[in-house]
């Protein structure tokens, strides 16, 4: 019973390991996707260099910086507690392995010691010899061959073990040295957070004198950002109009026309047969989308984070701004169909319907597609807007379920 018992709480381990695992390749994908952020984050930076940058954008950038490096640190202090449990569960079965072994060596020893008293030609021909009969014979011959060959099957067993241990025990060491390598990255991420806080707040300080002009900057700046949300939202709301009155002159009979009708004014799409597919399989791939751009970071992300000057303050954030490089090329996160194409604070936007879903491109120099166009995942819709003074390219997406505004990095893949 308490083999039995002992056997089932090692394969319970067993699956737990297997799922840390998992784990920590989700972990260490997640790691590799930020790393590239950070380099491409320095690269675009590097390039920028050559442009006038203004103080506001320098803690800008610093707080991206922070921002990415806090995620980093974040990771891999996952990947070390896992990496912990994961070395913790391994120390038991060896622990165990050694135990067997133990007990595998005392046993063989004890027949060793019992098959050297009898070990002589002699000894074995008088224990047949002094058999009753010829069956009891017969069987003591039986007896000596199957105690030989068990005998081996033991040895085997023990070198067998003895090299499962060793393999085990590799892996232990290695998962020790990896460990000692996170605990390494994540001390020098920490020094690198820290470095880049100070540079941060020594920023902050330079624009003291000037906080009420900062101030004023950034007060218009976020109108204008609430005005565009707005914008945004009056068109999805005349989008979806659009689709269902689409929707009901497509009915088939009076009494769905009549219930299509009504719902021409809903905040939400009649989905048809085709359009709840679709709805569906974009739901499917929650975590999965591409990026709307191949290369860049989040520079601004989704919702309400601390505001750079007011450590009371919040800037709010209704999609992800990312920045890349300049020309950089604007694809679609899944196939839809263009329902609008925009001017939004002078720069073109894009809207692409997927069931009930929308996807909107912002601040976009040339657009490729025109309202109807049915487009593909990745399908090049067109290019981001480069400001000439800052030299930065930076693009917002936004995504709504119906008029209700989703956070996109929940649906864009890691």
């Amino acid at each position: 019973m308490a083999r039995l018992f002992l056997t089932i709480v090692f394969t319970a381990l067993a699956a737990v390991a297997w799922g840390q695992n998992e784990q920590q390749k989700k972990l260490e994908q997640r790691k590799a996707q930020i790393q590239k952020e950070i380099r491409e984050f320095q690269e675009l930076l590097s390039r920028e260099k050559k442009k006038e940058r203004s103080v506001l954008g320098e803690i800008s950038e610093k707080q991206t910086k922070i921002k990415l490096n806090e995620k980093l640190i974040n990771t891999t202090q996952k990947q070390t507690r896992l990496l912990n449990d994961d070395i913790y569960l391994n120390q038991l079965q060896v622990n165990k392995m050694n135990r067997e072994l133990e007990a595998l060596k005392q046993d063989y020893a004890e027949m060793l010691v019992k098959s050297y008293k009898a070990k002589s030609d002699h000894s074995r021909i008088m224990f047949i010899l002094s058999s009753d009969n010829f069956l009891q014979a017969y069987k003591r011959m039986q007896y000596m061959k199957q105690y030989a060959s068990f005998r081996k099957i033991q040895g085997d067993e023990i070198r067998a073990k003895m090299e499962q241990l060793e393999v085990l025990l590799q892996k232990l060491n290695a998962q020790k040295q990896e460990k000692q390598k996170l605990l390494t990255e994540s001390e020098k991420q920490k020094q690198a957070l820290e470095k880049e806080k100070r540079e941060r707040e020594e920023l902050v300080k330079l624009i003291q004198k000037d906080k009420k002009k900062y101030m004023a900057d950034i007060q218009k700046k976020q109108r204008e950002t609430k005005e565009i949300d707005r914008q945004i939202e009056r068109m999805i709301r005349a989008a979806i109009v659009a689709a269902n009155k689409k929707t009901a002159n497509s009915a088939t009979t009076k009494k769905e026309a009549a219930e299509k009708a009504a719902s021409t004014a809903s905040n939400k799409i009649v989905l048809t047969r085709e359009g709840r597919i679709v709805a569906d399989n974009f739901t499917a791939n929650k975590g999965k989308l591409p990026w709307p751009v191949e290369k860049g970071f989040i520079s601004l992300g989704y919702g309400d984070q601390p505001h750079p000057l007011i450590k009371s303050g919040t800037v709010h954030n209704s999609g992800v701004e990312i920045t890349t490089e300049p020309g950089a090329s604007v694809r679609a996160v899944f196939g839809g169909e263009v329902t609008m194409i925009q001017l939004v604070a002078g720069h073109k936007a894009v809207y692409i319907q997927h069931g009930n879903y929308f996807t909107v491109y912002l601040n976009l120099a040339s657009v490729n597609v025109s309202i109807g166009d049915k487009v593909s995942l990745k399908q090049n819709i067109g290019t981001v807007y480069t400001n000439p003074y800052s030299g930065k390219t930076i693009m917002k997406f936004m995504l709504h379920q119906n008029t209700t505004i989703l956070n996109p990095q929940q649906w864009l893949s890691n």
